[in-house]
C-alpha cells in the first residue's frame, strides 16, 4: 500500500536531499572534469577529498579492470586475500594492529563508536558509554554519526536524539578535561581538521594534548580521518603532524579507494578487543574489486613524491592565496586548513561565491562558517595550483565587481 502524498514528485526521481549544481558531468582525467555540453572544468572538489589521484587513474583504472574479470563479491564467510594485504599495509603504516573493512566513511565511524564502547564492556565497565564529539564536526549520514557530531540540521526531525552523545566546543579546555574525567566516558572523537566544519586545523599540541589525557583516564580516542587523511594534509595522515599523538581507533575512506568506494576502522588490538565473532560485520565490506582498488591507491598516495607534492604546492597556495586575502579583504576573510585541505571564509555567501567560480570553469566545495574548501587531487601540479588561483582572483573581481553596482 502505497502512502498519499500532495508533494509532486522530482523530475529525475531522485529523493531531493541534495542541492546539486546544475551541471551534468560526464568524464574526467586528473584534476579536469567535462560535462556533457563538453565543456571543461579544474575540480577542485575530487568528489569532497575522495579521488585523491584524480580522476581516471592509469593505475587504478588498470587494476579495476584486472580484477572485474577474476571476482567481484564472495561475502566474509570466507577468507579474502586481497582484505590481509590492504589490513597489512594499513597497520604497518600507523599505530593500528587490526582493521575492518566498510563502503563508507559513515560505517566505519558506526563500527568505531560500537569498538569503544565494547571494548569498556568487555573490561568490565559497561557503564562506560558516553561519546564526546566537537563542534563543527561531522562523522557522516548514519544514525549514529549525526548524533556523535550533533548538527541541529542533520538530526531535527529524526526522533529523539541517541543517549550517550554530547558535543565540545573547539576550544574549551576545561570542559574538555572534564569530559574526559567523567567515569562513564567511553570515547571522544574528532576530526584532526575538520573538514565540512570549515577546514578547521587541531593544533598539533592540542592533539597531544588530548591523547595524553585520554591514556590517563582510560578513554578510547577515535580520529575521524576520512576526510583529513590518506595524504590530503602531506602526511600519511592528519596526526602524524603532531608528536604522540596516535589514537585507539582510525576511520579511513574517500582517498582511501581513490573514488571507489572502501572504507576501513582501523584499531589497536587493546581498543578492539570487545569486537569478537557476531558483534558486527557486513556483506560489501572489503570486497575483492574494492580491495584491488584499495591497495593501488594506497601504495600511490603512500609514496613519499606523492606527499612531498602536497607539502610543495599547499606551500605555493598558501602564499597566493594569503595574497589574494591580503588583495580582497572585502571578499577573503581567512585561508585556512592544513595541505590540500584549505579553507577561504568568505564575505560574500558560499555558494554564490562558488557558483560564481564555476562561472570561471573552476569547482570548489562548501563549507561550515561561510567557507569554501579546495580539495584537489594529491597529484595537482603547480602549473594547475597556479591555473586555480587566477581563476579564483577573476572571480574574486567579479564578487567586487557586482557588490559595487
Amino acid at each position: 500500500m502505497s502512502t498519499p502524498t500532495t508533494t509532486a514528485p522530482s523530475s529525475d526521481h531522485i529523493m531531493g536531499v541534495y542541492n546539486r549544481a546544475p551541471l551534468a558531468v560526464e568524464r574526467g582525467r586528473g584534476a579536469r572534469l567535462w560535462d556533457t555540453k563538453g565543456e571543461e572544468y579544474l575540480d577542485c572538489v575530487a568528489g569532497i577529498a575522495t579521488n585523491g589521484l584524480g580522476h581516471c587513474h592509469p593505475r587504478l583504472v588498470e587494476v579495476l579492470k584486472e580484477q572485474a574479470d577474476k571476482l567481484w563479491h564472495v561475502s566474509n564467510i570466507f577468507r579474502i586475500p586481497g582484505q590481509e594485504e590492504l589490513a597489512r599495509r594499513l597497520t604497518d603504516a600507523t599505530f593500528a594492529d587490526v582493521v575492518f573493512f566498510t563502503n563508507s566513511g559513515t560505517e566505519a565511524i558506526e563500527c568505531a563508536l560500537k569498538t569503544a564502547r565494547k571494548y569498556h564492556t568487555a573490561g568490565g565497565n559497561p557503564e562506560r558509554v558516553e561519546i564526546y564529539g566537537f563542534d563543527g564536526s561531522f562523522h557522516g549520514r548514519s544514525y549514529a554519526a549525526i548524533n556523535a557530531a550533533g548538527n541541529p540540521g542533520y538530526v531535527e526531525g529524526f526522533g529523539p536524539r541517541l543517549p550517550g552523545y554530547s558535543q565540545l566546543t573547539w576550544g574549551d579546555h576545561e570542559a574538555i578535561k572534564a569530559a574526559i574525567a567523567n567515569p562513564t566516558t567511553a570515547a571522544i572523537i574528532v576530526e584532526p581538521v575538520q573538514g565540512e566544519g570549515g577546514a578547521r586545523a587541531m593544533p598539533e599540541h592540542c592533539l597531544t594534548g588530548l591523547r595524553a589525557l585520554t591514556r590517563e583516564h582510560g578513554v578510547i580516542l577515535i580520529y575521524d580521518e576520512v576526510q583529513c587523511g590518506m595524504g590530503r594534509t602531506g602526511r600519511l595522515f592528519a596526526h602524524d603532524w603532531a608528536e604522540d599523538a596516535a589514537p585507539d581507533i582510525m576511520c579511513v575512506a574517500k582517498a582511501l579507494g581513490g573514488g571507489f568506494p572502501v572504507g576501513a576502522c582501523l584499531a589497536s588490538a587493546e581498543a578492539a578487543k570487545g569486537m569478537t565473532v557476531g558483534v558486527h560485520g557486513s556483506t560489501f565490506g572489503g570486497n575483492p574489486l574494492a580491495m584491488a582498488v584499495g591497495l593501488a591507491a594506497f601504495d600511490e598516495i603512500s609514496k613519499e613524491e606523492t606527499l612531498a607534492n602536497v607539502r610543495d604546492v599547499a606551500g605555493y597556495f598558501n602564499q597566493q592565496l594569503t595574497g589574494l586575502k591580503d588583495r580582497f579583504p572585502d571578499v577573503i576573510l581567512d585561508v585556512r586548513g592544513k595541505g590540500f585541505l584549505i579553507g577561504l571564509k568568505l564575505v560574500p555567501v558560499n555558494r554564490e561565491f562558488m557558483a560564481l567560480a564555476r562561472d570561471q570553469h573552476l569547482l570548489v566545495a562548501g563549507g561550515g562558517d561561510n567557507c569554501v574548501r579546495l580539495l584537489p587531487p594529491l597529484n595537482l601540479t603547480v602549473e594547475e595550483a597556479r591555473e586555480v588561483v587566477e581563476k579564483l582572483e577573476k572571480t574574486c573581481e567579479v564578487v567586487r565587481a557586482k557588490a559595487a553596482t
